[in-house]
Formats: structure tokens, sequence, C-alpha cells
């Protein structure tokens, strides 16, 4: 398959200051993330709260513009144009953000927090714009009515559904799904998923999709990439992460997994918290709470290595 995105050393960091005098801090969100998307994929991005899942998200569009790095989309390097050419790529590129009660504007109509992208980008007369914005509210399961609402008059599953038509009514190629379903019932997480795999099959879509449930991932996902304090610990394709995982931290999240039954078998679990990427620790990033680390992880940062064919780890025991 080809590829629509490559992402090259990509890095994010947050300048922090205590006061204004002091020296600044570094925030690590995004710390030389290196990956590629292939057209028609759903690349998913999986791992703790404050891992920099959000923020490489956000990166890859540029609705948070990267500290250094590429990020190649069809082959043009989008972090060298300016506000007037990458108009055309904001297009094609959307996000679905993770709360459908935050996302949507509260003192706007539904017609008009989806119609407000077709005036920027096309010009379209008033009677088109309507026209578009019913048939893409039909495409997600809402009705014309649905039109002269406000965000508020419906439920969380029904504003997700606004949040994708107006991330769809661009016809973009990337859609951005920053854990769309976390903040919905899990009923309605099924429609939404559901719904997601429908339209990526009828308009040909690119995923990358966020999210800290693996069950979903394995429902959804055709590759997968673990992530913990901004780095990129293994990336390969769905069945390399969930059947033949490397890394001790991507072995921990699978255990995490609730199950159900009689059968007992050993768990890793890692220890303490996530540690500050204000201050990450020296070496391997995950040593602090990794069972198998010893001194090598504690001073030494392991370099991504391919163990097989497309699957990579970043581990000093991970060997092809």
């Amino acid at each position: 398959m080809a590829t629509l995105i490559r992402i090259e050393n990509l890095k994010k960091y947050f300048e922090v200051r205590k006061s204004l005098l002091s020296k600044p801090i570094y925030v690590r969100a995004v710390d030389d993330v290196s990956f590629e998307i292939e057209k028609g994929s759903i690349f998913a991005v999986v791992g703790e709260s404050g891992s920099g899942k959000s923020t490489l998200g956000r990166t890859v569009i540029k609705l948070i513009e990267p500290t250094s790095g590429r990020i190649l989309y069809d082959g043009c390097d989008i972090t060298k144009l300016s506000k007037k050419d990458f108009l055309e790529y904001r297009r094609r590129m959307q996000i679905v953000q993770q709360d459908p009660y935050n996302s949507l504007h509260p003192r706007k109509l539904v017609k008009d927090i989806i119609g407000e992208g077709l005036k920027i980008h096309f010009k379209m007369r008033s009677d088109e714009i309507y026209c578009r914005i019913k048939e893409i509210l039909e495409m997600v399961g809402m009705r014309e009515e649905h039109m002269f609402r406000y965000p508020h008059e419906f439920s969380g599953g029904q504003r997700q559904r606004i949040a994708i038509a107006r991330a769809l009514v661009l016809k973009p190629e990337f859609l951005v799904l920053d854990e769309p379903t976390s903040a919905l019932d899990v009923s309605v997480q099924a429609r939404v998923l559901t719904l997601l795999k429908e339209l990526r099959e009828k308009f040909n879509l690119t995923y990358m999709f966020i999210t800290h449930n693996l069950a979903v991932v394995d429902h959804m996902a055709t590759h997968v990439s673990v992530m913990y304090l901004g780095k990129i610990m293994e990336i390969g394709s769905k069945e390399d992460i969930f059947e033949r995982a490397s890394h001790p931290y991507t072995k921990a999240l699978l255990d995490s997994i609730p199950s159900f039954g009689t059968g007992r078998r050993i768990r890793i679990i890692p220890r303490g918290e996530i540690p500050n990427p204000a201050n990450p620790p020296s070496g391997c990033v995950f040593h602090t709470r990794c069972p198998q680390a010893v001194e090598m992880c504690r001073t030494e940062e392991p370099p991504l290595v391919e163990v097989s064919a497309g699957h990579f780890c970043r581990c000093h025991f991970c060997r092809a």
C-alpha cells in the first residue's frame, strides 16, 4: 500500500517557566518520533494518559506547530508551507475530538457548526451548503430536522455523530480520531465504532486512532504504535503487537485487559506512575517501572530496532 503520511524525527516540546525570570523547563510531549501511515489503514496510537498520544495527533495535522522534524503528507513537507499554501492540506486532514460535550460550539445551530468549513474552503451557494449538510447528517444517522437544534439538545452519541459529520463534510482523506468513544456509554461506543468503519470503507479514509482501550484497538486497527513518555516503544501490525509483543510495556498493557474465567496466568504489572515529561528518566524512559530493568537500562537509551519485518521495538532485550 502507498504511504499517505511519513513522520520523521518529530518533536514537540512545551516551554514552562516557574516565574518570569526563571530558566525555562521543556516538557517533552513528543520526543523524536518516526513512523509511516499507509493509505486506507487504521493506525492506532495507544498508551497511558500522559504518554503524548493526543499531542502527537494534533501535531501531525498541525493544530500544534512541531518543535522540529518533518511531516510528509503525500510526499510534501507540510511543516514548511505558509498558512495560505497549507489551507488545501487543512481540508484534507480533519480531527474528531475526545469530548463531544466540549468540541461543539454551544451557541451555534448544528447547520452552522457543520457548514462553517464549507464557507471557508469552498465557494458554495446557501442552497448547496444546505444540501451538503443534509446529506452528511443522513450518512451519520441523523435527520434533516437536527440541523436546527443546538448541541445541548442531543445525547453524547448524537453529539459525536455531529462531530464526525463536521469532519467529513469537507471530504477529507485523513482523520485523527482522538479517543472518539471514551466519553460514551458502551452500547453507544459500539454503534459509533461501527459507523466509523462503514464510513472508512465508503470514502476510502485513513484513520489515526488514538485510544487507551486495547479492546477497541483489536476491533478497529490494522497497525499499532505504543507510546510512553513521548516516545514510541513498539510499532507494528496489529498481529505483531497482540500476538508477538516484545516490549515489557506493551506486554503490561495487554495484561491490563480484563479477562473472564478461572484460568490463572502471570501478569506484568508496572510499578508506580508515569514520570514527569519535564524531567524524564535517563537511559530507557521505562526503566523506573520495568520489572526486567538492569543497570544498562538506567544509563543507555535503547534504539528502535526491527525485530521482524515491519515490527520495531525500543528495548535492550529486543533482538531481530
